[in-house]
């Protein structure tokens, strides 16, 4: 599959397995409209299917990492009825959380500045999310009388618990990148002029370890939010037998076995 292109998405892979996805719309502090989300849907495609890519980086350019969803586009036509907000979660949103969370391969965030919206659980959906000292996260739902979409009211209560979840959800403040790496929103918090020099020497050291067994423990993760322990050491042989057939398994074992530094090529 080759890589999308895009006005409002650029992309960037590298001959280290990192796939870099900036959201490019800084003059709307890159708002989210349907060729933007299409966009991120195709890249998210591409990154699962091209086995070159161990590992994605999503952030966004200029000053904002991503301001939720582009208003403009979620007005009436003249005097027509409002347009089905429902829409756009299915249509934009949901197949992109989807995607990150099946992709089976590592997938950080850079959030370079404010994550409003859909743009905050995106960013709290991802593997690792490092942001700038100087960025903020705010579930802006509640001033447009709206709930929290983009697996926000999935992620945020098992990230934070129940009393933080609501007050962000119904107070809609801003929290600072300092306090979110505080509750556990978040996995880091790096000053702004190293973020992108930060956050890709992680992805590019990620790319180059066992990409397939990263993929196992994101599946056997997902699988703990529903499953009974019983259950759940289930999967956790299922996918230990799927890792251990792999050349990377291998390939660790006799590395270690030799003494040397294992050379994983991600299968």
């Amino acid at each position: 599959m080759p890589l999308p292109t895009s006005s409002t998405l650029r992309t960037a892979q590298g001959d280290d397995g990192v796939l870099t996805l900036t959201l490019h719309r800084p003059d709307v502090l890159n708002s989210f409209n349907r060729e933007m989300a299409q966009a991120l849907q195709a890249a998210l495609a591409h990154a699962a299917a091209d086995p070159l890519v161990r590992a994605v980086v999503l952030t966004g350019a200029g000053r904002g990492f991503c301001a939720g969803q582009d208003l403009a586009e979620a007005l009436p036509d003249g005097d027509g009825p409002m347009p089905d907000i429902a829409e756009f979660v299915r249509g934009s949103y949901n197949p992109i959380v989807r995607a990150i969370r099946a992709l089976e391969k590592p997938v950080l965030c850079a959030v370079n500045g404010i994550a409003a919206g859909a743009g905050a659980n995106l960013a709290f959906g991802c593997d690792l999310t490092i942001a700038a000292e100087e960025a903020t996260f705010v579930e802006s739902f509640a001033k447009l009388g709206l709930i929290p979409d983009t697996g926000g009211t999935f992620y945020v209560p098992r990230l934070v618990g129940w009393q933080r979840a609501t007050g962000m959800f119904f107070l809609a403040d801003k929290i600072p990148a300092a306090t979110a790496k505080q509750w556990g929103l978040i996995w880091d918090v790096v000053p702004g002029a190293t973020l992108h020099e930060t956050v890709h020497a992680l992805a590019a050291r990620l790319a180059q370890q066992a990409t397939r067994g990263f993929g196992l423990t994101k599946r056997a993760m997902a699988a703990s939010a529903h499953n009974t322990l019983d259950a759940q050491l289930e999967v956790e042989a299922q996918c230990m037998a799927e890792a251990g057939r792999t050349a990377d398994y291998e390939e660790g074992v006799r590395a270690f076995l030799e003494k040397r530094p294992p050379v994983y090529r991600g299968a």
